[in-house]
């Protein structure tokens, strides 16, 4: 009896095993739980696997080289926003006051040494004779501020480029990375340029990038992450069609209906190791690897039911899932504590000494049980996190996570307004103003935050995997901040969602563009309405960037972008 290599077909019990053609029984009683049908008979184990490729995966639109153009060119446009004027303004601004005497303390001491009262104007006139050999007590790790050390080390502590150039670089590469995420994530070199595009001209994004605060940094390593885990996924699926095709083809049926092994997962290790990276800059990186563990298993359980595995679950969450968290997180926490490794070398760092010179000769030592490296490791953690959960102290730009979508109270990070002689030569006004205002680009902002109904349909109600791994950036990055909304926390911190953002916004676009299979002429008007979304961004962007980038512009300017009044002032 012949068989045709229609998959779409049932295929007759005779050639092919039940385990095989769950969905030959009537589409009424067909269920979520069913793998799904795979048609081998007569089929090579090619045949196959290209078939089960297609299912898994989806090509990319587009030429590779032009993938890569487009890139760059976006790239440039961001590097040129980030990095113009970044000397401006020539002082230390908002946290800058912390994380760059710390960088320039690390170089110097090797830890982060405590200063004396107010150093920041003789710190920027380049006289660093504030700086004490006494051990300062600091509250996150210190991967971010050896990021910005090293571009104090190539261009000089004197200089505000020496200080900003490490984020201005790290926000530019995240606009490239982006690009080529949002490439895999869309399978299209165009959606990924206009995600790329869209951060490019994002005031959050351009602001962080021009001041040497950690949140950037942060925002990097996630995102690389979140780049190795798209990799990932495509690498196991290609693996998981290439060992299921020949098992299949050999065989008719799967022999172990947990399905094949699909070996060491290379590009999970280097997420594991950003994420450790993500950590070691915030403690807030935390939040990523767990979500980006729940996200592997989910899409490993998944692909493992589009091939038919007979029992996808179980295959899928023990199989893949136990191997998978061994990968991560023992990898994350590896490298997180690897970061430390500059504190525990050096015995002047604050706390190294606790377990011997305080808590030996306390009244009830605590935890005798461990090394005293490890001990005074572990207290000092205890303080950040007592120190963590307890800052609640009042600050003119504090705000709620629930306004952090529409960028309902944006953090100023410096403020001039000049009124006198020297005006008209600032900016041929009578009054003038420079400004770095954190506000993300409105039609960016608010547009996502209408797309993040569809992205949130597409999820609920089609199931579609692009949808649920832009929410698992949103989950990682966004929703953890609702545990803390009672402590002093700022709308600059979206930084790190912000790419995820960018992705929420060009998903709708995507749908607006329509499926390639419909005629232009059908698809024109959404088009037209996708590129106008694009370019009123863009031109948005133009008209805020003085006001991110410290230009002095006059008054009345400045108001014209202040468009919710005092939440902006």
């Amino acid at each position: 009896m012949s068989q045709t290599a229609d998959p779409g077909k049932p295929v007759a019990p005779v050639e092919l095993d039940r385990t095989l053609q769950p969905d030959a029984a009537p589409a009424a009683r067909r269920r979520w739980w069913h793998p799904r049908e795979v048609a081998v008979a007569g089929r090579t184990a090619g045949e196959i696997e290209q078939t089960l490729t297609d299912r898994l995966l989806s090509p990319v639109a587009g030429s590779r080289a032009w993938g890569w153009i487009g890139a760059l060119l976006v790239t440039v446009v961001a590097g040129v926003l980030r990095m113009a004027h970044l000397d401006r303004p020539a002082r230390l601004v908002f946290d800058e006051t912390y994380y760059v005497k710390q960088a320039y303390s690390l170089l110097t001491l090797g830890y982060e040494g405590d200063w004396n009262e107010e150093p920041d104007e003789r710190f920027a006139a380049g006289d660093f004779s504030d700086l004490q050999t006494e051990a300062d007590y600091v509250v996150h790790p210190s991967v971010g501020k050896w990021m910005i050390a090293i571009g104090m080390r190539m261009l000089g502590a004197e200089t505000p480029w020496g200080w900003r150039i490490s984020a201005a670089v790290i926000g530019t590469l995240s606009v490239l990375l982006l690009a080529r995420i949002g490439r895999r994530l869309f399978s299209s070199s165009l959606l990924g340029c206009t995600a790329a595009l869209l951060l490019a001209v994002d005031g959050v994004h351009i602001t962080m990038s021009r001041v040497s605060i950690l949140d950037v940094f942060l925002q990097f390593w996630i995102l690389a992450a979140f780049g190795a885990v798209l990799l990932d996924r495509e690498q196991f699926r290609r693996r998981l069609a290439a060992r299921a095709a020949a098992g299949l083809a050999a065989h008719g049926r799967y022999r172990d209906p947990w399905g094949p092994r699909t070996g060491m997962r290379w590009w999970l290790l280097v997420a594991a190791l950003c994420l450790g990276l993500a950590c070691g800059v915030k403690w807030s990186g935390i939040y990523a690897v767990a979500v980006v563990g729940i996200a592997v298993v989910a899409w490993s359980i998944t692909a493992r039911r589009a091939v038919g595995v007979p029992l996808w679950f179980g295959g899928g969450a023990l199989r893949d899932g136990v191997p998978a968290f061994f990968t991560l997180v023992p990898t994350a926490a590896a490298v997180y504590a690897m970061t430390w490794l500059p504190w525990w070398l050096n015995p002047a760092s604050y706390q190294r000494q606790w377990a011997a010179e305080v808590n030996a000769v306390a009244e009830v030592p605590q935890r005798t049980w461990m090394p005293d490296w490890l001990n005074s490791w572990w207290e000092y953690h205890l303080r950040m996190w007592d120190f963590h959960n307890g800052l609640t102290s009042e600050h003119t730009y504090m705000s709620h996570p629930a306004g952090w979508l529409i960028q309902l109270r944006p953090t100023s990070f410096a403020w001039r307004d000049v009124e006198d002689t020297t005006s008209m030569d600032l900016c041929g006004a009578e009054r003038c103003v420079g400004a770095i205002t954190s506000v993300g680009n409105p039609v960016l902002w608010w547009g996502a935050a209408l797309a993040l109904l569809l992205v949130l349909w597409a999820a609920l109600r089609r199931g579609d995997w692009r949808a649920w791994a832009i929410l698992a950036g949103y989950a990682a990055t966004y929703l953890p901040w609702f545990a803390y909304s009672h402590r002093t926390i700022f709308t600059f911190y979206t930084v790190a969602l912000a790419p995820f953002v960018a992705l929420a916004l060009t998903f709708a676009i995507g749908a607006l563009l329509g499926p390639r299979e419909l005629s232009l002429r059908d698809r024109r008007p959404g088009i037209w309405t996708a590129a106008a979304i694009v370019i009123l961004t863009v031109l948005v962007g133009a008209f805020y960037w003085p006001i991110w980038s410290n230009q002095w512009v006059p008054y009345w300017f400045w108001r014209l972008h202040i468009l919710l009044g005092d939440h902006w002032v």
